[in-house]
């Protein structure tokens, strides 16, 4: 197993939160997906932080 750190932007108005839940759009699941369909891999992600419903995150600083 590898680690690979990802810093993410988004819009969250049309999410239920973070954590995945079945039956509800959800950031979580959304990027799983994505990376599944780009690496033809089955990932699940771990957050160090998460949202509510319609929370937006973005970044506070312009460096990474």
């Amino acid at each position: 197993m590898r680690n690979i750190k990802l810093v993410i932007e988004y819009d969250g108005k049309e999410f239920n939160g973070w954590q995945k839940q079945p039956d509800k759009l959800n950031i979580q699941g959304t990027i799983e997906k994505a990376i599944e369909t780009i690496t033809g891999e089955e990932v699940e992600l771990m957050a160090s932080g998460r949202t509510d419903r319609g929370v937006h995150a973005f970044r506070t600083s312009g460096k990474l």
